[in-house]
């Protein structure tokens, strides 16, 4: 567990790490991103800041081939390289990595770990996270089993620690525009500043000081009510929620990817709910080249029926967020992954500028923090949804009652 600040070479060190271990053991080697695209930038095809490649740190005498359309390299003695990513786990399925580095493990999917661990224990292989902090979240929290474990290494390495960047530098920074937290955060290792651009991280922070996550029960006599965020090759989050008065209960959370609406049809039948609504996204209604129907009438014919969320402004439906997660009480064991990504979602940064874009950070958290927009959009509908049982329901999807 190294935790350096920025410009500390966290990459540069990943390659000659894995170079010299490749040569200890034959095997496969992981240096995993949080983004696929963005190992290829930094790994693949970065450079040092003095103009060196990162690939050509490995000794060409000791490479058999490159691979430029998978990012690997074989090298003489059989191991390999390979830059991967932890957005797309399909590309995982299968392998068996000896090693593996997590760059930037902090905002990266926390389910990579999970589902490389026990590859790791069984071959008896290692994995090394390396990271600048991004508040106290997944990252934090594998910091802390590390220094309280002692088969693991953890390290924490700020600017004052390696002299490795001048106090005129980060000056710099701050007089273009950096705000300080992300300055304590970036080249000071700080674990407390809060997490900059972030959303909804202080609502979901004053909801654990005021207790509200914590177990939250099934209550049998409300309906459960649910709000998707329906991908493709994307993940799947499902919200699960009851309204009681102005209060949410968010019982449950579910996500998968890679999954046809029938194994998501499935899960909800296999709970033991009795639901109320179903809301999804806009683009629900739009036909499929190759069935010529609508991914809400494929859910129709599986019993599921939708309430399409009528489109608006991304930046009013993070307002309606803010607005109703003071109501909202999480069920701390069975949302845990969803709020992590509540808390976690951030607006996109413009390294060039220093400056924060208006539109979100796209990673694993968009897609738990998407179905959720579409909760607190629907809220007001399903709290009263006793008035509208007396419609008939082969109108619920065909025309707007209003």
């Amino acid at each position: 567990m190294a935790v350096w600040h920025r410009r500390a070479g966290k990459d540069l060190f990943s390659v000659n790490w894995i170079c010299c271990e490749a040569f200890r053991r034959v095997g496969l080697y992981w240096h995993m991103f949080p983004k696929y695209t963005q190992g290829r930038k930094v790994a693949w095809e970065g450079f040092t800041k003095d103009g060196r490649r990162f690939l050509h740190h490995f000794p060409d005498k000791l490479i058999e081939t490159t691979n430029n359309n998978e990012m690997k390299v074989t090298f003489v003695n059989g191991s390999i390289y390979q830059v991967v990513g932890s957005d797309e786990p399909d590309r995982l399925v299968g392998a068996n990595p000896v090693g593996i580095v997590f760059s930037e493990y902090s905002i990266s999917d926390p389910r990579a770990w999970d589902f490389v661990r026990p590859i790791l224990a069984e071959n008896g292989g290692w994995a090394i996270f390396i990271y600048t902090p991004r508040g106290q979240n997944h990252g934090w929290e594998l910091l802390k089993m590390a220094r309280s474990n002692p088969n693991w290494f953890a390290e924490v390495l700020t600017v004052e620690d390696s002299k490795a960047v001048p106090l005129e530098l980060i000056a710099e920074d701050r007089d273009s525009g950096m705000p300080d937290e992300m300055i304590r955060q970036e080249y000071y290792c700080s674990f407390d500043a809060p997490l900059v651009g972030a959303y909804y991280s202080d609502a979901i922070s004053r909801a654990d000081a005021d207790k509200r996550i914590c177990n939250v029960p099934w209550e049998p006599n409300l309906e459960v009510h649910t709000a998707w965020d329906l991908g493709m090759g994307d993940a799947t989050s499902i919200w699960f929620f009851q309204s009681n008065g102005m209060t949410i209960r968010i019982i449950d959370y579910y996500e998968n990817s890679g999954e046809g609406l029938a194994h998501y049809a499935k899960v909800l039948k296999e709970k033991p709910y009795a639901y109320g609504m179903n809301f999804g996204p806009h683009d629900l209604t739009v036909k499929e080249l190759g069935t010529g129907k609508s991914r809400l009438e494929v859910a129709r014919d599986l019993g599921i029926k939708f309430r399409v969320v009528p489109k608006m402004p991304l930046e009013d439906g993070i307002e309606a967020v803010r607005n109703i997660l003071p109501r909202c009480w999480f069920d701390s064991d069975k949302c845990a992954r969803g709020i992590q990504a509540l808390r976690e979602y951030r607006k996109d940064f413009d390294e060039q500028r220093k400056v924060f874009l208006a539109k979100p950070y796209h990673d694993w958290t968009s897609h738990p923090a998407d179905a959720f927009r579409y909760l607190a959009l629907s809220f007001k509908e399903a709290r009263f949804r006793k008035d509208d049982r007396k419609l008939p329901s082969t109108a619920e999807s065909s025309y707007d009652m209003f």
